[in-house]
């Protein structure tokens, strides 16, 4: 041992791994325990529990006028003894519709989950740790990944998935179950489309600054200006539909030019619907089917105005979404690779 005062000579000891040469776990051991830290911390939030229970609203809103419209509506029945209301509900719109509307606050759960990330080990110079062991970029960058997909797709598929219990138990004979056997596997489809596209789009923007607070706010400008943009395509439908001409092609495809919106289109491709009106044309139309009458024919004599289904835009192209949206997955989570720096320790 060097006496006091006296200057070391000869190199600093190596800690690092970077000479290691011996066995390695395999690779699904390294990043699981990097994803696995990073639901920890998502779990920890209060906001994602409080915002994961308010994503769902809809599907709750749907259980509450069912149960109404089920319970009350026995008056009315059509000749095969069932309610018209819920008999012309089409089932895998209505998942369409909850997944639209709870798109903002999925949203808010990337913010909270995804932003973050890679920006906070940026700050913190936490990659020097991470990298300095035997853990290679891939294997960082598949674990945030990881952290953001999995809490995200599981939100996503248990408010579809309660819901989807509830129509089995209880509309099981308006054939909930028989209209699409495989609707509960496509769900989780969709719940983990929309969780993949948030994952690989948030943590490439993360990986771009070292502040969380930006790159948040740059995830927020991105979301709501393309949003506005879908808005304006929807405006631009319904002002066709309203003067009775044809829609454009082009404004509905460019409606899907969002993040939401290529959530939605997703979701229509993989349920294969175009979606519907809600509750087809409102409790009015089922009433209309049992109860025809005079009424129904004054009503049919005034004219050929827009119907509600006039103003819903199509699913869009398989062929020419499902590339775009593998393009922006994998093109998101390349960016973040390409931008994680190995640091070289000594």
């Amino acid at each position: 041992m060097s006496a006091p005062g006296t200057p070391v000579k000869g190199p600093i000891a190596d800690l690092s791994y970077r000479n290691y040469d011996g066995g390695l776990n395999p690779p699904a051991a390294r990043w699981w325990a990097i994803a696995r830290m990073g639901i920890r911390q998502t779990l920890r939030k209060r906001g994602f529990w409080w915002w994961s229970v308010a994503s769902g609203y809809w599907y709750l809103v749907l259980m509450a006028i069912f149960y109404f419209v089920d319970t009350l509506g026995g008056q009315q029945l059509s000749p095969n003894g069932k309610n018209p209301v819920i008999e012309a509900i089409k089932w895998k719109d209505q998942f369409v519709h909850g997944y639209s509307f709870a798109q903002l606050l999925f949203f808010i759960l990337a913010l909270l989950t995804a932003t973050g990330t890679i920006a906070a080990d940026n700050r913190a110079n936490a990659l020097l740790v991470y990298l300095s062991k035997p853990c290679t970029k891939l294997d960082y960058v598949i674990g945030k990944w990881m952290g953001v997909f999995v809490p995200l797709s599981v939100v996503a598929f248990l408010q579809m998935g309660l819901f989807w219990l509830y129509g089995a138990l209880s509309f099981r004979e308006y054939g909930f179950i028989t209209t699409d056997p495989l609707l509960l596997p496509k769900l989780a489809v969709v719940a983990m489309s929309g969780a993949a596209l948030h994952a690989s789009l948030a943590l490439a923007i993360s990986s771009m600054f070292n502040q969380p607070r930006v790159a948040g706010a740059t995830y927020a400008g991105i979301y709501f200006l393309s949003n506005f943009f879908t808005k304006a395509m929807q405006v631009s439908h319904a002002l066709y539909v309203n003067q009775q001409t044809p829609v454009p092609t082009w404004i509905d495809r460019l409606f899907y030019g969002s993040i939401d919106g290529m959530n939605i289109a997703m979701a229509k491709l993989i349920l294969g619907t175009s979606g519907s009106p809600l509750f087809q044309n409102g409790f009015a139309g089922g009433v209309r089917t049992a109860s025809r009458g005079a009424r129904g024919t004054a009503r049919a004599s005034l004219g050929g105005g827009p119907q509600a289904s006039d103003f819903l835009i199509p699913s869009p192209p398989l062929e020419i979404f499902l590339p775009i949206f593998l393009i922006l997955v994998l093109g998101g989570a390349w960016i973040a690779w390409s931008r994680v720096r190995a640091v070289e320790v000594v």
